[in-house]
């Protein structure tokens, strides 16, 4: 996947939904919105040059999308496929964002102020202070954008929660295919407690070694640890942040912890060989 359709996917995939939702055919969305059908196309399929502003906005308009959050997230994407402030907003002067849909629905203001801190705790495991607020901010303008597929899901709490994790993932740096959480390791209060500098080297050594066993767990096991471990969910409240089950929460982390237990020697006691 190319780096410019990687940044896009926040905003594309949910105007593809809604295309795909409205029962248009391309010749009847081509007509609508006055461009051509090969534009459209290459537009949804993520392909050829990163796409102006207005015929996003014509699609999204035509497609009844709101097309605030839309706007933040196709901008977001414009800048980290190198494009200028400068063409962005060349982009947008004679296109108008009008303020009729800048506010989301009650529901979703809701529920963003009851788990946008508690997000924001998973992200600062993976990402810097910037990545993790733009992170965040974009996963609730993906929601807005889904809200109703949201609400119709059967735990709205688990729909919500899969686009952060999605969200995060896409920013987060990878090795060997699974997140580094390493600069979470400079986090934990066991080293900022630490004044002794060789006690320092070796507890980062073993939490370093710990993170890197951490994520190396399937994805439902390292949500679990990461909210338990890191962030200090308890079972509870881990369970109303995933929209999980307590049980599988339990599950999941025995399940965690009987692999991370299997895979980091105990500490060696002084006298020990090594």
């Amino acid at each position: 996947m190319s780096s410019a359709l990687r940044a896009s996917r926040p905003w594309l995939d949910p105007l593809r939904t809604a295309y795909l939702a409205s029962g248009l055919t391309m010749n009847d969305l081509s007509g609508r919105v006055r461009f051509a059908k090969s534009k459209i196309s290459e537009l949804l399929r993520g392909v050829g040059l990163y796409p102006r502003w207005e015929i996003v906005y014509r699609l999204a308009d035509e497609l009844g999308m709101p097309n605030w959050p839309l706007y933040r997230l196709w901008s977001q994407a414009a800048l980290e496929t190198h494009r200028s402030s400068d063409w962005i907003n060349g982009c947008t002067d004679r296109t108008t964002v009008t303020a009729t849909h800048t506010t989301p629905p009650l529901d979703h203001g809701a529920f963003r102020e009851l788990v946008e801190s508690d997000y924001a705790l998973y992200a600062q495991v993976f990402l810097d202070d910037d990545q993790r607020d733009n992170a965040v901010s974009d996963t609730f303008d993906r929601l807005w954008l889904s809200w109703n597929e949201a609400l119709a899901h059967h735990d709205t709490r688990r729909y919500a929660w899969n686009i952060l994790r999605t969200t995060v993932m896409a920013r987060t740096p990878h090795r060997d295919g699974r997140p580094e959480l390493g600069n979470a390791a400079f986090d934990t209060v066991a080293l900022q407690n630490l004044t002794d500098p060789a006690h320092y080297a070796n507890e980062l050594d073993e939490t370093v070694e710990l993170f890197t066993a951490i994520s190396r767990l399937p994805d439902r096991q390292l949500d679990v640890i990461v909210l338990r471990r890191l962030c200090g969910f308890t079972h509870e409240s881990a369970s109303a942040l995933l929209g999980t089950s307590l049980a599988t929460i339990r599950s999941d982390e025995r399940h965690a912890t009987r692999f991370l237990d299997s895979v980091i020697p105990p500490p060696r006691t002084e006298g020990t060989a090594p």
